[in-house]
């Protein structure tokens, strides 16, 4: 089975199943292989600027060579035991590597939280999904930063993966998803991992170039569908720069432009507050159903490019 028709596989039981607790996940064993080499990576090195950006670099080349080599292994043994073995441990891979199911409910547990609980509850529920510091938020906030998630994890979470896998099958859909690991684990831009991290940050950044572009301008044709779709455009193409990361405000502007919300701005990470530029326009406030609407958008995101990176290209080569 082509590589195309196993992503395709993988998308329908991701949008089916998510990620289901129970069940092991790789960025988990991605996560763990991380803690345990910067620990002794940072006992190796100095601890002067060029020994962490040594041990940063070092980071990079084992954690994306053990992910390739692991992955390569598994399919490799499963095709000696059985093609069809092989086809399913592919399609296990594509569906672990994307996050269209698991999006929507962690983002959604934000609303639920807020419905059922209190303002306390919900800073918490959203404190699961995002970087900055959630303690003193209003609501307002905690719903802008919900739906801001949901935009930013459109690209880096779903049409990205989506792009690798695509192009270099379920091995490049891992060697992308140990990329984007590395850099959430320790991409910071702060005392501790200015410089150890710094290598990580840069090839996520490299490595999301493309996939943030097309995801911005992917969900303003989505937002046609239900959306403000000349809003979306109008404010991908003002706004989509407005950020200290050279892809993280695509996705952001498009959502923002659709919904017609005012997202971004100051925001505290690690207790030391981060000025960020606004994106979009306040046209009116922001409500709890917003969290819903943004992922309805990320999702026919997700279908859009699903149409353009796998079913196009499998209907052209096979007919």
């Amino acid at each position: 089975m082509s590589h195309f028709a196993v992503l395709l596989l993988g998308f329908a039981v991701d949008l089916f199943l998510g990620d289901p607790r129970w069940l092991p996940h790789p960025v988990q064993g991605i996560g763990w292989l991380i803690s345990v080499l910067e620990g002794g990576l940072r006992k190796l090195f100095p601890k002067t600027e060029r020994g962490e950006l040594l041990a940063g670099g070092v980071l990079v080349v084992c954690v994306m060579g053990l992910t390739g080599l692991s992955t390569g292994l598994a399919l490799w043994i499963a095709a000696m035991i059985h093609p069809a073995l092989k086809t399913v441990v592919s399609v296990v891979i594509c569906w672990q590597i994307l996050a269209v199911r698991s999006l929507r409910t962690e983002s959604m547990k934000v609303v639920k939280a807020l419905e059922t609980g209190s303002l306390d509850d919900g800073r918490l529920a959203v404190s699961m999904i995002v970087g900055r510091d959630t303690k003193q938020l209003s609501e307002e906030e905690v719903l802008a930063a919900a739906v801001e998630t949901v935009a930013e994890n459109s690209a880096d979470g779903i049409l990205a993966p989506l792009l690798w896998a695509a192009v270099l099958g379920p091995v490049g859909g891992m060697f992308y998803k140990a990329v984007n690991t590395m850099d959430s684990m320790v991409g910071y831009q702060n005392e501790r991992y200015l410089y150890f991290g710094r290598a990580a940050a840069r090839l996520d950044d490299v490595c999301n170039f493309l996939p943030a572009r097309i995801a911005g301008f992917l969900m303003c044709v989505a937002a046609a569908f239900g959306f403000d779709a000349k809003n979306a455009f109008r404010i991908f193409f003002r706004d989509r720069n407005n950020h200290k990361s050279p892809n993280s405000a695509h996705t952001e502007a498009a959502c923002a432009g659709a919904l017609g919300l005012l997202l971004g701005g100051t925001h505290l990470y690690f207790g030391v507050p981060v000025e960020k530029p606004t994106i979009g326009d306040r046209q009116r406030s922001i409500e709890r159903a917003d969290v819903k609407r943004a992922n309805d958008l990320a999702l026919i995101t997700a279908v859009l490019a699903l149409l353009l990176f796998d079913v196009l290209p499998m209907v052209l080569l096979y007919g």
